[in-house]
């Protein structure tokens, strides 16, 4: 008998009776305004550190050795060039957590993790943002989606399995970290530290499907030059001072893009993710006045690329460069843009990262949610989460978690409480299965 049949039922049981300190411990993170200072109007403190009290105190409860650090960027300097890696950032007051819980010996290891930084309100909400409202089955809140939910999910989660089983084989580690919402050096110090599992859980939301795959994200500002000029006027040869309209010459690059975008819709998909890598124009501002030609132009970009198509630094580096050579091509079919060629500015490389879907620990995890009556569905996450870094160690990662990520950064953010019950289960038995029970308890 295994120790997810032998144990199973009684955690789940467990967990049906605690549902509502599930929901309460969710409550207690999101009254926390733990946004981080990349959205701050003004200086002060983010309260990332008072979560990581709150996730410490319940840890501690459950005899967890609680590691807590504050990153420091000039030793993650050696990073450069690498994901996660922004020179000068200040953690004051901002730490990192690891909270271990030591099993008893021949077991796997886990590692559950997730970022406890949330981005500002904004403006829109009806309801408190940190207020932690429940309202007709759900609990609202900025962070509730992202992803606070997930942390409560997996805490409570290890609660059960320890209250109900006792001691297992593995160690399971909770890992905390911040800096997620403004490029993700907590996990690059986290790494850095030298934390290391078997297996690992980043419970961001997928609204209980299983996530191995998230694709990486490039942004790129492409500004055209022209030459400004009476618009209601007739223009001369750009040789000899005429008029150039940035915004015409700008059209050459978008109907590229296009272009580009019927190839990669070919070549650049994924069989877990619903649609291709784009090239997405996000904005476009040219022009001073109304009665003048565009003296430039400015085209901002998203694009994504598949982790199969990282550099040697895990990052985007030969998408990049593919789409630098498309840029230049098309400068040099006209001459103006020829002698006078546009600048593109790479803004953002988030990583991504990929755990094969045949992967035991993926199965682990779809035989949990059929043991609960779901029926486990894989899908790759088109946006990026933190999971890069644990993939370029060696650990295999899946991201699990309740909540719809649409419903992320926007008002009125809000976590169904079946949902995360149902998680708080499935990431249950997942410990079970993956780090066993006590030697001699037949797992």
């Amino acid at each position: 008998m295994t120790v997810l049949e032998r144990w199973g039922q009684a955690v789940v049981t467990y967990i049906d009776a605690h549902r509502e300190d599930v929901i309460a411990f969710l409550q207690e993170l999101v009254r926390v305004p733990s946004v981080n200072p990349w959205f701050h109007d003004k200086p002060g403190p983010s309260y990332e550190d008072v979560v990581q009290d709150v996730v410490a105190e319940k840890m501690r409860s459950l005899g967890a050795v609680i590691d807590r650090w504050e990153p420091d960027s000039a030793q993650l300097a050696k990073y450069q060039g690498k994901p996660g890696y922004y020179p000068g950032r200040d953690f004051t007051g901002r730490p990192n957590q690891a909270a271990v819980v030591k099993g008893s010996g021949g077991g796997r290891s886990l590692l559950l993790t997730g970022h406890v930084d949330v981005v500002k309100p904004g403006e829109g909400w009806t309801v408190d943002p940190f207020g932690g409202l429940r309202r007709d089955g759900f609990v609202y809140g900025r962070g509730t989606v992202d992803m606070k939910g997930g942390i409560a999910a997996m805490v409570c989660a290890l609660e059960a399995v320890l209250r109900t089983v006792g001691p297992l084989a593995g160690d399971v580690i909770v890992g905390t970290v911040v800096d997620e919402e403004a490029g993700g050096m907590g996990t690059l110090a986290f790494v850095d530290r030298g934390y290391r599992a078997d297996a690992c859980i980043l419970t961001e939301a997928t609204q209980l499907k299983i996530a191995p795959l998230c694709r990486g994200i490039l942004w790129g500002r492409l500004t055209i030059y022209g030459r400004s000029g009476h618009i209601e006027l007739p223009q001369g040869d750009w040789r000899t001072g005429g008029a150039v309209d940035a915004i015409e010459k700008a059209r050459l690059f978008l109907t590229h893009f296009d272009h580009l975008n019927g190839e990669w819709a070919r070549t650049k998909t994924h069989p877990l993710i619903p649609i291709p890598c784009q090239v997405k124009v996000a904005q476009f501002s040219a022009g001073e006045y109304p009665t003048t030609y565009a003296h430039s132009a400015e085209i901002v970009f998203n694009a994504q690329y598949l982790p199969r198509e990282k550099d040697e630094n895990f990052l985007g580096g030969r998408v990049k460069a593919e789409i630098e050579e498309l840029i230049h091509r098309v400068a040099q079919t006209d001459p103006w843009l020829r002698e006078n060629p546009p600048t593109l500015e790479w803004l953002i490389d988030a990583d991504c990262g990929e755990t094969p879907a045949d992967h035991p620990f993926v199965g682990h995890l779809q035989a949990s949610l059929q043991a609960l009556g779901y029926q486990p569905e894989l899908y790759g996450i088109g946006a990026h989460t933190d999971m890069g870094w644990f993939v370029n160690v060696g650990i295999p990662t899946v991201n699990f978690g309740p909540g719809d990520m649409r419903l992320a950064h926007q008002p009125d953010e809000r976590v169904s409480e079946d949902e995360l019950i149902a998680a708080t289960k499935a990431i249950a038995l997942t410990i079970l299965a993956w780090c066993g029970g006590q030697r001699g308890s037949g797992s």
